[in-house]
């Protein structure tokens, strides 16, 4: 019955994870060194190909839960033939190995990680320092030239997410290789081993329903690979009272002289202040948060708004090529009592009459 199992349902499963699943849906309670003895006698082999490390020096883990928190995005296809590709965005603490906060996007993107900030913060703290790659999603190049108002400004160039950490008070520690950020790494291949085949079990073929089957599966991950710090004084910092202010997306924008102001096609109109103000030319900040809602801020202070339809601009149609070509202009002589022409017959008459006359022979 293990073999059957092994070739049919459960194709593709390592050693540990098919003994797991065949104590908890078969009944079947055997050593993993039994199932590893019964497939290889059977010629199946392990899923999973190991190259020979390479030396490197181990990094301990760090005393405290919340002194660091590893995030990083994998693309794979997590649904396999069944849905559309997505990316798994999670966060590991570097102290437990316990996963804090895991979603799937269809892209790799500063929504994902947003969502990512706002769930661990919300359940457990506010962490010390965050480890991520160089992705240009957490900072910006300082090649790259700076606007003419930024100039004015002063304002030091940052990505959204770069803002929010340093707004957080989170210290962002960037990896120079893929093996630096080794926890996040070593996550998302056991979750392309072990999640792919509990996606596949649970028929998971939609982005919804990916989601619905992580958030079953982060309990039992947890419960089974993670430990207890060696020192249990938490480092985490308490989450701030406006957090969804930190966590979502920021916008400079200019007031136009209708008191209106448009952002990704949105037109919104600003209501008047205080005995009547009126905000033409003023600087706000627009707040897109993350469940899609947009609000206006002005030195601190929210301002009443009202969305209006944007108007549509008219679709220029670039025309055929051969109208778009001028069309070559017909030379039409004048006639021979034109008024140009006057000149210029008194001029040949003129000449006619005083030439010699040659008689002919």
């Amino acid at each position: 019955r293990i073999l059957t199992l092994a070739r049919t349902t459960y194709a593709g499963v390592n050693d540990h994870h098919l003994t797991e699943l065949l104590a908890e849906r078969h009944g079947i309670r055997v050593s993993r060194k039994t199932v590893q003895r019964l497939l290889r006698t059977a010629g199946i082999g392990s899923p999973r190909k190991r190259r020979p490390p390479r030396h490197r020096r181990r990094r301990e883990r760090m005393p405290q839960a919340g002194l660091l928190v590893q995030m990083d995005g994998s693309h794979h296809p997590w649904l396999e033939d069944r849905g559309p590709r997505l990316v798994l965005h999670a966060a590991i603490d570097d102290a437990t190995g316990e996963v804090l906060a895991a979603v799937f996007r269809p892209q790799e993107d500063a929504h994902g990680y947003f969502l990512l900030l706002r769930h661990l913060i919300q359940r457990d703290g506010v962490p010390v320092a965050a480890y991520t790659d160089r992705h240009g999603l957490f900072h910006r190049d300082p090649r790259t030239p700076q606007s003419r108002a930024l100039q004015l400004e002063g304002a030091i160039p940052s990505t959204q997410l770069g803002r929010a950490l340093h707004e957080l008070g989170i210290r962002w520690i960037p990896a120079s290789s893929p093996e630096g950020k080794g926890r996040v790494e070593r996550l998302f291949g056991t979750f392309q081993d072990r999640l792919v085949v509990e996606l596949r079990l649970a028929h998971a073929c939609s982005l919804a329903d990916a989601q619905r089957m992580l958030e079953r599966f982060l309990p039992r991950y947890n419960a089974r690979f993670a430990q207890p710090p060696a020192d249990p004084a938490p480092a985490w910092r308490p989450a701030p009272a406006h957090l969804e202010r930190i966590c979502c997306f920021k916008h400079r924008r200019t007031v136009g002289h209708d008191n209106t102001l448009q952002l990704d096609g949105t037109l919104l109109q600003l209501r008047p202040g205080p005995k009547g103000r009126s905000y033409a030319g003023a600087r706000v900040d627009v707040h897109a948060h993350l469940n899609g809602t947009l609000a206006v801020y002005y030195r601190g202070q929210q301002l009443s708004v009202r969305r209006l339809l944007a108007p549509r601009r008219p679709i220029r149609r670039t025309p055929p090529m051969a109208a778009a070509l001028p069309h070559p202009r017909q030379y039409t002589p004048p006639p021979v009592d034109h008024p140009w022409r006057r000149p210029l017959l008194a001029t040949a008459r003129r000449k006619a009459s005083e030439a010699p006359t040659v008689p002919f022979s």
